[in-house]
């Protein structure tokens, strides 16, 4: 009942006229940033905050969480139509995204983002209002090494990442975990693999890798096929999506919505390892494995749910505890401290307006993203109608815009280029991407927890597997590590028992 009456207070805020006002505004300055590569949700609030002072902390709030899950729906249109993601969270829905755009079904791609963009905002803001109190004492729970236990569970799947070569695939994580270890060391303070550089002191950022990769190695390969007699994609296709794959992908976004919420409540994990992990399990348990890549529409349902779902969770430790669950809500965990509003265990009962209003203006922001989203995505998907040549001048601009605008460096340029070069050769050599992308966000994070629990237990390697939690993820990051081997065991031995 304390939750029914809070969201009754919360719809209050939400429903009012300023309340409304603030939320719209608020989704579609998030959806317009989250379509432009490099400019993420933190840049966005970060933007907004000078904007809310004088404003009423509820209300402040208001916009600057329908900035953060607006910035989460827009983040797909960028990777779908122009294989350029802009933010780590959308990196994964590429993967099948982008290959539905060239079949000339980029209405369905974007209509299928949409959908479960909402599936997964909308059922993870309904564990958000009855479940928050509860999953905050969890988040708290974990410790390095349960993180560490986690993050290796992911990382163990790269393999399925590999389009059928575990070998390329391995080694393009292991350079992704080199890449990321680039710049100086947090603990010591020592410069690694800088080369004397004062460019490469604060490391490698992931804009520039993604960017890289995938968009400007795409551009290269545009180039270089400029002779090839090769028709042009710019068919939107149609938008609807039939019973068949409605029933298809509703128990996707089901499983996938409630895992990207329980990812985004563990502080530090956020939409990124959600989404990943989504396409992952997704891909492991289909009866269809090889499809993945190809343009499987479950490949984007997966992690378009999970991130948006994990957008929402992030808001659990930031509400409950006062501890930011990614780097968007440590931003407003700055703001709100500038209004005067500590946020933690007492914010529900001295600021419920504040508390359950976010929450509110989630149901009315998932609505209204919905509402705005599709009838827009013929006119979004126009992009697909211009000219190649001019196509590939505005992703090549788009990428160097987005790169600058987040550190000023003209070496961070030179860099992009450096790793559209290399992506262009992985293509060629037929070395997947994903791996080295997923080890290279994972990279930093799994150094960090490992050292921390060596930290806590003196060097003492029995604490991953004396920590119940920790002992589960090693067991099912063995379980992930070997699945494929048996996998293909059992596939070849009912092969031959048909032949027979």
């Amino acid at each position: 009942m304390d939750a029914i009456n809070g969201l009754l207070t919360g719809f209050q805020v939400a429903f009012s006229l300023q309340g409304l006002l603030f939320v719209f505004i608020g989704v579609i300055i998030g959806t317009i940033i989250g379509m432009i590569p490099g400019l993420g949700p933190i840049t966005a609030i970060a933007v907004m905050i000078p904007i809310t002072y004088g404003m009423s902390p509820s209300l402040a709030m208001l916009l600057m969480a329908g900035v953060y899950y607006g910035a989460a729906y827009g983040g797909a249109t960028s990777s779908i139509l122009l294989n350029a993601p802009g933010t780590s969270e959308a990196v994964a829905t590429t993967f099948d995204g982008y290959p539905l755009s060239q079949q000339g079904k980029a209405g369905k791609a974007l209509a299928i983002a949409a959908c479960s963009s909402f599936v997964g905002g909308t059922l993870s803001v309904i564990l958000l209002s009855f479940l928050a109190p509860t999953l905050a004492k969890v988040a708290v729970s974990f410790g390095p090494p349960e993180y560490l236990a986690l993050m290796l569970m992911g990382l163990m799947a790269v393999a399925s990442l590999g389009d059928g070569s575990t070998i390329k695939a391995l080694i393009t994580a292991t350079l992704g975990f080199m890449f990321s270890t680039i710049g100086i060391d947090s603990q010591t303070g020592t410069p690694r693999f800088t080369f004397g550089s004062v460019h490469l002191l604060e490391g490698i950022d992931f804009l520039v890798v993604a960017l890289g990769l995938f968009a400007l190695a795409e551009v290269a390969a545009l180039v270089f096929k400029r002779k090839e007699k090769v028709k042009q994609q710019n068919t939107i296709g149609s938008l609807k999506l039939t019973k068949k794959e409605i029933k298809w992908i509703t128990p996707t976004w089901a499983r996938n919505s409630v895992m990207g919420f329980i990812v985004g409540v563990l502080p530090g994990a956020g939409g990124t390892i959600a989404s990943f992990m989504a396409y992952l399990t997704e891909k492991r348990i289909a009866k269809n494995p090889e499809n993945f890549g190809k343009g499987e529409i479950r490949g984007v349902a997966a992690p378009e749910s999970a991130n948006n779902a994990a957008s929402t969770g992030a808001f659990v430790p930031l509400l409950s505890l006062g501890i930011p669950g990614s780097g968007s809500t440590a931003v407003m965990l700055g703001a709100l401290m500038v209004m005067g509003v500590q946020p933690g265990p007492l914010l529900v009962t001295e600021h419920p307006d504040i508390f359950w209003g976010v929450i509110a203006s989630m149901y009315v922001g998932n609505v209204l993203l919905l509402v705005l989203n599709l009838p827009l995505i013929p006119y979004i998907a126009k992009i697909l109608k211009i000219a190649r040549p001019l196509l590939i001048s505005l992703i090549i601009i788009f990428c160097m815009m987005g790169v600058y605008a987040v550190s000023f460096s003209t070496f961070d340029l030179f860099l992009l280029v450096g790793f559209g070069i290399v992506g262009y050769f992985m293509r060629l050599a037929n070395f997947p991407a994903p791996p080295f992308i997923l080890a290279f966000i994972l990279g930093n994070m799994i150094e960090q927890s490992f050292r921390q629990a060596m930290t806590i237990s003196n060097a003492d390697l029995s604490i991953f597997v004396t920590r119940p939690v920790s002992l589960i993820f090693l067991i099912l990051a063995v379980a992930v590590l070997f699945f494929p081997l048996i996998q293909s065991k059992v596939k070849q031995k009912r092969e031959k028992s048909m032949a027979a």
